[in-house]
């Protein structure tokens, strides 16, 4: 037979001796990648034991300075500012607002908002901004509290406000995760202290969801309440180990965690390996927290959700009421994220506010955005979410912080040539690959997203009765047993023992079986022979492996739907909910408690601003003039090409100063709540706020055709309007004689 290679009987895969030849490369490979792997495991393990012994071990790709160690403070904690270096050397901005990144501290250590150079981070320095970064260690402080966190937070947040006096706002704060709801307190016992906040999966609304797609906020009830948190607080000797908390986000995704992680890397072991240790170092050392800590998160907020329902004092008695923050928030949250849906970062905003009217008069803002697909870790770690949403939020922030009281979604659009072609003419308004339009919505688009009946909210409430219940069960009769068993000595012990640390320690230099793995590995790699990806080996393998992942999906959905079948057949029990004292109102919506002071303060405002609808200059007239216009029902989103157009045009003040973002904030909120309370009046009075000089007036009133056209020929009512305020700004406005005259009565 011909041994011409092209002869179709060899190149056959049936062919015996093709199938021989791809065994012999596939096993070849096989053992090679199982060498490459195990070193890639040692590897891990070894860095993890080392960053064990280092004091404070992080991740972060940049490099700092520590500006306050708050075990300094009058009220200690583990926490510290640091002061974040940009990479070229380059000192910011100083006009430009600082940022603050806070690192979850939810089992794992800091740095994961600054890993790479894609980061939050990063794009932050690429902004021009200064850039700060709260860090933990791994050891709390003895007796710390999370209240005591709060008060470092403030006065972290105030030196770095002191540290930049003349930045053009306050600073803008990012917290990921368990970071969020924790500056979000931090901002509502501090409300004149913060500027926007921005909100990276962080869960504000522990028992949102949809049934058959959110579990994790079961777990509170099919472990009966947090009692087990206080034994596991107990066990620990007064410490509860973060390794818990991984773990629970590891059981979420049994595949990942058991096969499809690992797999990929001993797959793909050429290309993969350094991406997998990056990311090791961060989720394979996991910090602690003081038992009370981990108390007060478990039962304020996983099981008892009281921050949504103001239900939390400090110790000074003052309520953590999330309606206090005076500063625009921004919900950046995701579909693919099963820890933090969006009905669990979004549904604190329909405990605060029945209306979208309440919302408004209660002079708050909050903006939305929702990732299609992204995993939870990936809205903070993802380098395509950092070069898109956190990029425009950042060159977005000076828009953010003047945007009028009300819910908005942010809608990113790719730049079309017409936009392309309007910046260079106009000189780069924005400059990025896109355009961040701020659309109006009303508290209907979040209840669409689905949520709880009045049968669920009665079965979480009695999920949190019968928390408490247990809870003072296990602290009158096995705490005081379980505390006087335990040892120092004993609870490290039991620590080092968790699965999670094991894993890392039996892969690593400390096992004598794979002394021989380095040197073996280096040998590999110097011979090394990959397999062609249409080896018929390789794709069996591919195929097992899709197989054990569906295997283990199956798992995992059958243990969640019987989870939840569990809780709502045991909480849904009129029995228990009757034993627990559950009365009859127990199941209906939650509204937290009107606060009477600060709706008297608000309607106090609103009147006063009323009465000033004929005080103000041409700065206030055009901000009037366009809020105007885009009140127009055809008008409801907001683009931040306006708002470049408005900062190119370098608006002043009355004594002819620089308009800052601070003052150009109070100036648009006070217009806008003139227009809120009395439209008409506030129409009516517009022409007094003008000069009389027709050349003034006209220069105005091209100001607002520009701005107002910034987005594109007007249409509709938002022409008509536009028309109306030209007739205003006119030199022979209607009755502006009578109007001048009323005023100059009094």
């Amino acid at each position: 037979m011909s041994d011409d290679k092209s002869n179709p009987w060899l190149n056959w895969p049936g062919n015996p001796f093709n199938l021989a030849q791809q065994a012999t490369d596939y096993w070849v490979d096989a053992a090679q990648r199982s060498v490459l792997f195990l070193d890639v495991l040692r590897q891990r393990g070894d860095e993890r034991n080392h960053r064990a012994e280092q004091t404070a071990p992080h991740v972060l790709s940049f490099a700092f300075d520590v500006v306050m160690d708050g075990r300094h403070l009058e009220r200690p904690v583990n926490y510290g500012l640091c002061h974040i270096a940009p990479p070229d050397g380059k000192a910011p901005d100083a006009s430009k607002r600082p940022f603050i990144v806070f690192d979850p501290r939810a089992g794992h250590g800091p740095g994961i908002g600054g890993m790479k150079q894609d980061s939050e981070i990063g794009v932050v320095l690429k902004a021009g901004h200064p850039c700060y970064f709260v860090g933990f260690l791994p050891n709390p402080v003895p007796g710390q509290t999370i209240e005591d966190v709060c008060r470092a937070e403030a006065q972290f947040i105030a030196k770095v406000a002191e540290l930049h006096p003349h930045a053009d706002g306050k600073p803008a704060l990012i917290g990921n995760c368990q970071a969020g709801w924790q500056i979000m307190m931090t901002s509502a016992l501090n409300p004149d202290l913060v500027g926007p906040l921005v909100l990276a999966g962080a869960p504000l609304s522990y028992w949102a969801g949809v049934r058959g797609k959110n579990p994790m906020r079961y777990l509170g009830g099919a472990l009966g309440g947090t009692w087990m948190t206080a034994l596991a607080g107990d066990l620990g000797n007064g410490i509860f180990d973060g390794a818990q908390l991984v773990e629970n986000f590891e059981k979420m995704n049994p595949s990942n965690t058991l096969w499809s992680k690992n797999y990929n890397v001993y797959s793909k072991i050429d290309t993969e390996a350094q991406r997998f240790l990056d990311f090791e170092k961060w989720w394979g050392n996991p910090v602690l927290l003081n038992a009370g800590e981990m108390q007060y998160i478990a039962d304020s907020l996983f099981v008892g959700n009281r921050l949504s329902d103001a239900a939390l004092l400090d110790s000074d008695g003052h309520r953590i009421d999330l309606r206090n923050i005076k500063s625009p928030i921004v919900v950046f949250c995701s579909w693919g994220d099963d820890i933090t849906p969006p009905q669990q970062a979004l549904g604190w905003v329909l405990d605060l506010y029945e209306s979208d009217a309440e919302l408004v008069a209660g002079g708050q803002t909050i903006i939305y955005s929702m990732h299609q697909s992204i995993g939870h870790l990936g809205i903070f770690v993802s380098a395509s979410v950092a070069n898109k949403e956190h990029e425009e939020f950042t060159a977005a922030m000076d828009m953010i912080d003047i945007m009028p009281p009300g819910l908005y979604e942010a809608v990113f659009l790719d730049k079309d040539e017409e936009m392309l072609q309007a910046e260079i003419a106009a000189g780069d308004l924005m400059g990025g690959d896109y355009v961040m339009r701020f659309e109006r919505r009303g508290l209907d688009a979040l209840r669409a997203l689905g949520g709880n009946d009045v049968e669920d909210e009665r079965r979480f409430a009695t999920v949190a009765r019968v928390s408490e219940i247990n809870k003072n069960l296990y602290n009158t009769f096995g705490s005081p047993l379980v505390k006087k068993l335990v040892t120092e000595a004993s609870a490290e012990k039991l620590r080092e023992s968790h699965p999670l640390r094991r894993r890392y320690t039996a892969f690593s230099s400390k096992n004598p079986l794979l002394n021989t793995i380095p040197q073996l590995a280096e040998q590999v790699r110097a011979q090394r022979r990959p397999v062609a990806k249409d080896n018929v080996f390789m794709q069996m393998q591919e195929t097992m492996s899709q197989q054990i992942v569906e295997a283990l999906d199956r798992y995992r959905d059958a243990r969640d739907q019987a989870t939840e079948q569990m809780f709502l057949n045991v909480y849904g029990s009129p029995m228990l909910q009757a034993l627990v004292g559950l009365n009859s109102d127990g199941g209906k919506p939650r509204r937290i408690g009107r606060d009477i002071a600060r709706e008297a303060a608000g309607t106090a405002h609103r009147a006063a601003l009323a009465l000033k609808t004929a005080e103000g200059g041409v700065t206030e007239a055009i901000v009037r003039g366009l809020l105007y216009i885009y009140r127009s029902p055809e008008m409801s989103a907001a683009d931040e090409r306006a708002f470049a157009t408005i900062r190119q045009l370098k608006l002043r003040t009355s004594d002819d100063k620089a308009m800052s973002v601070t003052l150009f904030k109070t100036i648009l909120r006070e217009q806008y709540l003139m227009l809120q309370v009395d439209e008409a009046a506030a129409m009516r009075d517009l022409p007094l706020l003008l000069p009389d000089e027709p050349e003034a007036r006209a220069t105005a009133l091209a100001i607002v055709r520009q701005v107002a056209g910034a987005t594109g020929t007007l249409t509709g009512d938002g022409a008509a309007r536009l028309d109306r305020v030209a007739e205003m700004f006119g030199p022979q406005a209607p009755k502006l004689a009578v109007v001048r005259k009323r005023k100059k009565e009094g």
